[in-house]
């Protein structure tokens, strides 16, 4: 995923990100699979990225008044950037999945594993930094996200969410091919 560093907000989010002191944190999604799409459509690195999201895993507090809190920081560790950063706590995502997308969803136990239910399985990415460098975690490989093959996640099997999402894609990176 050396693409991904050629943006020049992931780098500098990732070198940041130890400091934040987030569980279980990474650099995850659209930042990273987008900045690839972009390097093969000739566009600049930080073309069409709306944000920049973390995800971290604090079972210790579920509730959205903690995770509010942890955005704060995390807007003011980026503050001036002229970039928008998110997190979200992953132990959480199934407190509020259903209400918002209409689909269930499991609980989880790590930052992983809500990496693995990206809807699109090449954009399940992410990217951890560490002190003995970064670490990538793409559970489906890198094949199909280098080559823009856009499949639905059996993991979160939400078709009409996956139609969505991939259609926006291909919106934007009209070479993109979606396989349902």
């Amino acid at each position: 995923m050396r693409d991904a560093l050629q943006n020049r907000h992931n780098q500098r989010i990732l070198a940041q990100l130890p400091s934040l002191g987030l569980p279980d944190a990474w650099l995850v999604a659209g930042c990273l699979f987008q900045t690839v799409w972009n390097l093969r459509s000739g566009n600049p690195p930080e073309a069409h990225i709306k944000d920049y999201d973390l995800f971290y895993f604090d079972p210790a507090d579920l509730s959205e008044a903690a995770e509010a809190r942890v955005n704060e920081r995390v807007l003011a560790c980026f503050a001036g950037q002229g970039i928008t950063v998110e997190a979200k706590n992953q132990a959480r995502v199934h407190t509020w999945y259903q209400d918002y997308f209409g689909f269930p969803y499991p609980a989880l136990s790590s930052s992983r594993d809500g990496i693995d239910r990206f809807l699109v399985t090449s954009t399940c990415v992410g990217l951890k930094a560490g002190g003995s460098g970064l670490e990538l975690y793409a559970p489906n490989g890198l094949d199909d996200l280098y080559q823009g093959r856009l499949g639905p996640n059996p993991l979160c099997p939400h078709l009409p969410l996956f139609e969505k999402k991939a259609r926006a894609y291909q919106e934007r990176w009209p070479w993109l091919r979606i396989n349902t």
